[in-house]
């Protein structure tokens, strides 16, 4: 069964009644509507009920069966079929010489007219009302089946073309919502598991901002297990987050790290990734820091009209030169990045000279 949503279906009537109108030019010329007679509707039906009926079989049935399945020789084969058809039938050279005939009839003068037939006897026989001659070649109509079957296989090859591209894309998004799922399932614990030990060795010393840390590291947790599902959350979340971060590193840092942390702009109506940013300044903190050598820490995070711009500095330490568990965190989020900002983000990490940059622009959600 032949199910068409309501859209095409308008397109495919309108369609068809501008085609079925062309006939009717030719019908209409010097004669008037009562004048038409059943040999005419006849013919008329022939003409557009045949084409109708070859654009259907061969997009809803001959390309389906063969051509779309590469079976050329068979869908050819049937496509020569309707073309011996159209040409025996003659659709328009029917119609047309069926419709002149009659009028050269009608025009004659009475002289030349047929007697009327007599009272309940048959009409003579007159050759000027049959059918045309069998040696006509009907061009017109010809032209007319290729064009059906040219039009039928372009639309139905776009359709097709479509639905593939359809079926594609929905493959490759099924495949980057496994893939992301996978990499936060990397990114979260990973994070968690640092954070988890800066409060562990804040409780072993005594320090009395244990009970803050543990405050701090719940509204981080509260984000993580709540917002880092989603694909986008507010900026503002975000922001939230790393500065519970930050103010738990700072709990435990010396006199020897100076820290520059800065936020401008106004991030109210930009959305974000969750833990986008926050794998950066992980980054910072785990690589960043010397328990010997002075140490500085830059991160800023800064709205400027649709975008959204973070930048870190940091010393790289050779004691802690990143190994291959540093790619858990920053090579995940670069695929993430290329996922959920195809083409709109900007990301440059610059690992030179004993310093480690990165530059993050984002265009807001």
């Amino acid at each position: 069964m032949i199910r068409l949503k309501p859209s095409t279906l308008f397109l495919h009537i309108a369609s068809w009644l501008l085609f079925m109108s062309f006939p009717l030019m030719f019908l209409s010329q010097g004669r008037a509507s009562s004048d038409i007679n059943t040999a005419t509707i006849s013919a008329y039906l022939l003409f557009c009920g045949l084409y109708i009926a070859i654009f259907y079989i061969n997009t809803k049935f001959i390309i389906p069966a063969f051509f779309l399945n590469r079976k050329y020789l068979a869908y050819g084969a049937s496509i020569l079929i309707m073309f011996a058809a159209v040409y025996m039938i003659k659709p328009f050279d029917t119609l047309v010489n069926n419709n002149s005939r009659r009028e050269e009839v009608r025009n004659q003068p009475p002289e030349y007219q047929l007697p009327p037939p007599p009272p309940g006897g048959r009409p003579p026989e007159d050759g000027r009302f049959g059918p045309p001659r069998g040696n006509n070649f009907d061009i017109t109509s010809l032209f007319i089946f290729i064009m059906i079957i040219g039009i039928g296989t372009a639309f139905e090859s776009t359709k097709q073309w479509y639905l593939f591209e359809q079926r594609s894309v929905k493959a490759e998004s099924e495949k980057a919502t496994a893939e992301l799922s996978f990499l936060k399932a990397q990114i979260n614990p990973h994070f968690l598991y640092n954070t988890l030990n800066n409060i562990y060795t804040l409780c072993i010393t005594g320090s009395e901002n244990a009970a803050e840390s543990i405050m701090k590291l719940s509204n981080i947790m509260r984000y993580v297990t709540d917002e880092s599902d989603a694909d986008f959350v507010p900026l503002e979340d975000e922001i939230n987050c790393i500065s519970n971060f930050i103010a738990l590193q700072k709990l435990r840092l010396g006199k020897k790290v100076t820290l520059n942390y800065a936020v401008e702009g106004d991030p109210t109506g930009h959305r974000i990734t969750p833990l986008i940013l926050m794998t950066y300044v992980e980054n910072v903190f785990k690589y960043g820091l010397s328990n010997h050598i002075d140490a500085q820490i830059d991160i800023s995070i800064k709205t400027d009209g649709s975008k959204t711009i973070f930048y870190t500095r940091n010393q790289i330490f050779e004691h802690k030169t990143p190994n291959a568990r540093k790619g858990v965190g920053l090579e995940n989020t670069s695929k993430r990045l290329s996922y959920l900002y195809p083409n709109k983000h900007t990301l440059e990490i610059n690992d030179r000279d004993g310093l480690f940059t990165v530059l993050l622009i984002l265009e807001s959600k």
